[in-house]
């Protein structure tokens, strides 16, 4: 059903839904919340943590204040709890509170705290009558994930009307499946998922719908490699002599990953059967090269070779990166760009090059998947950062060819007992040494007291012309998520930072144009100071980026804020990295002190899967895994792990499955192949 069709949705109300990918009831169904607000029992002022929401039951100790700074009313209560402990209260533009907040009045207030000149301050909490908090007590909220003009009250109530038009669904997992995992129905856990009323009733929820999403894509994955096992090779690709002398031409010497890599490629494409290969390689450990003498390899051999990669500027990068190999080893091979934002001419152009097979080798974004492309000749398919492209994705642009090579690269340092299982239909290739030229980045994990040092390192590298990425957590200001967020970070920095250094932010929620425009300003280093969500994790090589500041960085994976990390020491620079810890918590501590002393991914991942266990229920979620709506491949190995062993036990008929829910499945699955925008 179209969301237009539930109460209180008329036709402004659906394009703010839309805008959230929400069009119809199964979306709303399935658009889960990122975290839930617990409201637990008021502390005393005392036991209040800087950066966390806290409650207290207080008295107003004296007359509120207002004041006026520029066009903001700033409203200041003074609280005092039981124990005679006193702590500041702020608001903005509230002057009606004056009516509520008399002298000797007694509330709960509830709100993050904050530490302003070396007292804590209670910002903006919000006020409740302490019979009506006692009623709230250990109640769960969801909290969904926002656009502008979306409120959670919007959401909430459509979510509770998508509930009643979408359940019952039928389930489609085998009994003996439900039964052996002790799951429980798919329609309670819906349920409970948006509106669970404890922390059991949340992991029972998760549980389901998490082993769901990795059942569902491990069975799909069976499908596709049965589907493409043995293939035939149609394009013979070997060109051994040319390539082995751009190698030894390069100004750099291979690692012997690297030659391994290629060894193991050049193999494949010249083998009887068609290459599907995953090259996984930490940040910088040159999986581009090797990528690049592929396509050359294709290109001599008179066929065509694409490269998809998630962003344009690094579109753009990789275009100039090869061109400029093309031209020093004077090779007669024509290149072409091919992206969304181009003009419609330069499109037409593009595509009129490819069909004629007037140009070998064609790099772009998702622009390379259009109906309009047709390909005269594609031999070989590359896509880069494959976790952000759906299989759906990686399948379209492979089928713009007659059984194309086929190459996968990731820098997600994934431990290989999942990647077997994430990349199950392709071989692996391993990168796991990095160029000897590169210098490894200096790391230190510090506390919020830190800052003002990190500022003056980030302005001292500035000013001998270097850049730094600042991250934060979250875009906008949230009661309900603890950190920094980008955009009011960036106007602070503006006013701590002398003019002369530009400052700017980016996040996901920006229109790709815009992000694409902020990064390529950022690579041309018309602006020094980055301040960004994840979203800079895949995107641009900037190799005078030398300073990476992470805020939060408790609230991260391992591996992602490895990802991160790998945005900087890309070039001749020294480069450095500043993990700013705000939890006062040992595990925290623990957990990045392993970052503190390593830079290899592939280590880092696997003490991540050892030290995050069974999922942290609460936190941000993960950034640069596998991005499944729930389902976290570190946090939740275990369930990635059982859903592919039952997987494989029902295909060798070990799981009694009847053919009546065999039936049922495969309809689902198939289904779930064709619709689903999954990304791995």
């Amino acid at each position: 059903m179209n969301i237009n069709e539930l109460k209180g949705i008329g036709e402004k109300t659906e394009k703010v839904f839309n805008k959230a990918g929400i069009h119809t009831t199964d979306d709303l169904l399935k658009y889960y919340p990122r975290n839930y607000d617990i409201y637990e029992m008021p502390l005393w002022i005392r036991d209040f943590k800087c950066n966390q929401i806290c409650a207290v039951k207080a008295i107003v100790y004296k007359q509120i204040e207002i004041r006026r700074v520029r066009n903001l009313q700033i409203v200041t209560a003074y609280l005092q709890d039981d124990t005679k402990n006193v702590i500041r209260a702020t608001w903005f533009n509230a002057a009606y509170l004056k009516n509520t907040l008399k002298p000797g009045s007694s509330f709960v207030f509830r709100g993050m705290v904050k530490e302003n000149r070396g007292a804590f301050v209670l910002e903006q909490p919000k006020i409740y009558k302490i019979n009506e908090y006692k009623e709230l007590l250990d109640k769960m909220q969801p909290i969904y994930p926002l656009v502008s003009g979306l409120t959670e009250k919007m959401v909430t109530k459509a979510v509770v009307q998508a509930i009643k038009v979408e359940l019952p669904v039928k389930e489609y997992m085998p009994g003996a499946v439900l039964k052996e995992r002790g799951l429980i129905d798919i329609n309670k856990a819906y349920m409970q998922i948006h509106f669970p009323k404890n922390k059991m009733e949340l992991k029972q929820a998760k549980d389901r719908i998490i082993f769901n999403e990795f059942f569902d894509f491990t069975y799909s994955l069976r499908k596709f490699k049965d589907s493409d096992k043995d293939n035939e090779n149609r394009f013979v690709i070997n060109n051994s002599e040319v390539i082995s002398t751009i190698i030894n031409d390069l100004p750099y010497k291979l690692t012997n990953a690297q030659l391994r890599t290629w060894n193991e490629i050049e193999k494949d494409m010249s083998g009887s059967k068609v290459m599907n290969r995953l090259i996984q390689g930490d940040v910088g450990s040159g999986k581009t090269i090797v990528a690049t003498l592929a396509l050359i390899s294709a290109s001599l051999s008179g066929y065509q070779g694409a490269i998809m990669v998630p962003t344009e500027v690094l579109a753009r990068q990789h275009l100039e990166s090869i061109n400029e190999l093309i031209a020093e080893n004077e090779l007669n091979i024509n290149t072409v760009l091919l992206t969304g934002s181009m003009k419609a001419k330069e499109k037409r152009e593009a595509y009129a090059k490819i069909e004629s097979g007037e140009v070998s080798i064609i790099i772009g974004t998702h622009a390379l998947i259009q109906d309009s492309v047709n390909y005269k000749n594609l031999a070989l398919v590359i896509t880069d950062e494959q976790h952000r492209f759906g299989v759906r994705q990686r399948e379209s642009i492979a089928n713009k060819g007659s059984m194309p090579h086929i190459i996968v690269m990731s820098a997600t340092p994934i431990p290989r007992t999942l990647a077997i299982i994430m990349y199950g239909d392709l071989d692996i290739s391993i990168i796991d040494e990095l160029p000897a030229n590169r210098l490894p980045i200096k790391n230190c994990v510090v506390g919020t007291n830190y800052r003002p040092n990190a500022y003056k390192f980030i302005e001292q590298q500035v000013v001998q012309g270097r850049q730094a990425y600042i991250i934060c957590p979250t875009v906008e200001f949230s009661e309900a998520i603890e950190g920094e967020n980008v955009i009011d970070y960036c106007d602070t920095l503006k006013n701590i930072f002398p003019p002369y250094i530009n400052i700017e932010y980016l996040h996901g929620k920006m229109k790709p144009a815009m992000k694409n425009e902020i990064m390529d300003r950022f690579a041309k280093n018309e602006i020094q100071i980055l301040v960004s969500t994840t979203v800079v994790e895949v995107g641009v090589n900037v190799p005078n980026a030398t300073v990476m500041m992470i805020e939060n960085a408790e609230r991260f994976g391992l591996a992602g804020l490895h990802q991160l990390r790998g945005r900087v020491g890309r070039g001749k620079y020294q480069s450095y990295c500043i993990f700013i810890n705000a939890s006062e918590t040992k595990k925290a501590s623990e957990r990045l002190e392993i970052l503190n002393h390593s830079n290899n991914g592939f280590e880092i991942a696997n003490e991540d899967l050892k030290l995050r266990g069974p999922g942290d229920f609460f936190g941000v979620r993960q950034s640069g895994d596998m991005e499944f709506k729930l389902g976290d491949i570190y946090s939740d190995a275990s369930i990635l792990k059982t859903a592919a062993d039952m997987v494989n036990r029902i295909e060798d008929g070990e799981i009694e499955v009847s053919d009546e829910e065999k039936q049922r499945l495969d309809e689902y699955i198939d289904k779930y192949i064709y619709s689903s925008g999954l990304n791995i």
